[in-house]
């Protein structure tokens, strides 16, 4: 019995090494040739022989995104700091060259930035730890996507491939440019800007549906996300940009010691990053500006972004066109054009950014938009 079966097991293994061998062979002399002589000229024959220009966008933002084979995905590890603590520090976003191209075209429309210097500007209470010395006020420049050439680096964020990833797990597919992006700037002893935000009002312990944050079924959502690009180092000690880590999902209204930054100092965080680094925060997540104390000049440029069918700000038809100002339109990609489009839902024909870069357009069935046009006469309800 034993014999037979040890017999049986040896033919199976001649005959597996037979076919094996056999395909192999087979693999290496027929296939392998084939399918490279079909991807030199079958697959070649099919392709039109020069992209459009919407192609063409397409596939430049693709290798933007994958031509070095790093991986730009939301990781595991990202939701669950940004979940737990309400912002994220994405490092080395833009490269030293990128930061010094976007300062130099701030550097070249300093002479438009704007202080706040009169009392009602002004976004701390005097006397307290965020007022600075009561003089110098925070600086605000705009305009930072209509500067032609000079804007290049700045519209490179509407869909950089280091954040699309990011911005669909946080705000999701169509997300928007909701806000005109600007720089803020402060010198040595400037005004910073006192605690404010929070998906529970951090001030009046109201609910705040327009900035809140959410996470059902493990899925994120914030209702605004804030996007700020920094164009200086933030050292440790030297103010800028704070945080209460956890408070995007708050349930009271913080003491206005806190708010003011008089009292429990311990739970406002400063993140200490460098130019070209990112912070990503729910508007959701309490946050603000500590007095600077650095020696340089703060810079960072402020965005922030909105799911397909949400608006906070309104500036997306205030010009005569009821689009956007028009300067911000040239010599966009078509990805950085979809983040520009009004709000309404993916269905209705919204052009999404992929997360290997190329765009798509969402839509329903023919049939169904054949009935609305009959039913409503327009071509969208």
């Amino acid at each position: 019995m034993y014999r037979k079966s040890d017999t049986c097991i040896k033919s199976f293994r001649r005959l597996f090494m037979f076919y094996t061998t056999s395909f192999s062979l087979i693999c290496s002399r027929v296939i392998k040739p084939c399918s490279a002589l079909l991807s030199r000229s079958t697959l070649n024959h099919c392709r039109p022989t020069k992209p459009t220009f919407f192609q063409r966008s397409i596939m430049s933002l693709s290798e933007k995104v994958n031509g070095d084979g790093e991986s730009f995905a939301f990781t595991e590890d990202e939701k669950y700091l940004f979940d737990t603590f309400g912002f994220l520090v994405v490092r080395n976003v833009l490269t030293s060259d990128e930061v010094k191209r976007a300062n130099g075209a701030i550097d070249a429309h300093f002479d438009e930035i704007r202080e706040r210097t009169l009392p009602d500007l002004r976004n701390t209470r005097d006397n307290t730890a965020f007022s600075g010395d009561g003089k110098k006020g925070r600086m605000d420049l705009g305009g930072v996507l209509e500067w032609g050439e000079e804007s290049k680096v700045f519209k490179s964020i509407l869909a950089h491939p280091k954040l699309v990833a990011k911005f669909h797990a946080l705000v999701g597919k169509g997300y928007r440019m909701d806000h005109m992006p600007f720089v803020i700037a402060q010198d040595k002893d400037s005004e910073g800007f006192s605690l404010h935000g929070g998906t529970i009002d951090c001030s009046s312990g109201s609910y705040n549906p327009f900035i809140a944050y959410t996470c059902n079924n493990g899925h994120i959502h914030n209702s605004l996300l804030a996007c700020s690009i920094q164009l200086s180092d933030h050292n440790a000690g030297d103010g800028g940009f704070c945080v209460v880590p956890g408070s995007h999902k708050a349930n009271f209204k913080m003491p206005q010691v806190m708010i003011d930054g008089e009292m429990y100092k311990e739970f406002i965080q400063q993140p200490v990053t460098k130019a070209g680094d990112v912070v990503l925060f729910s508007e959701g997540t309490v946050h603000g500006a500590m007095a600077w104390k650095g020696s340089h000049q703060r810079r960072v440029c402020l965005y922030r972004f909105a799911p397909a069918t949400s608006c906070y700000g309104r500036s997306y038809f205030a010009s005569e066109q009821r689009t956007w100002p028009s300067a911000m339109y040239d010599d966009l990609d078509d990805a950085q054009l979809s983040v520009l489009e009004p709000p309404y839902a993916n269905r209705l024909d919204r052009p999404n950014i992929e997360d290997d870069g190329s765009v798509v357009i969402t839509t329903r069935n023919k049939n169904k938009k054949q009935f609305d046009r009959a039913v409503f006469g327009t071509k969208y309800f």
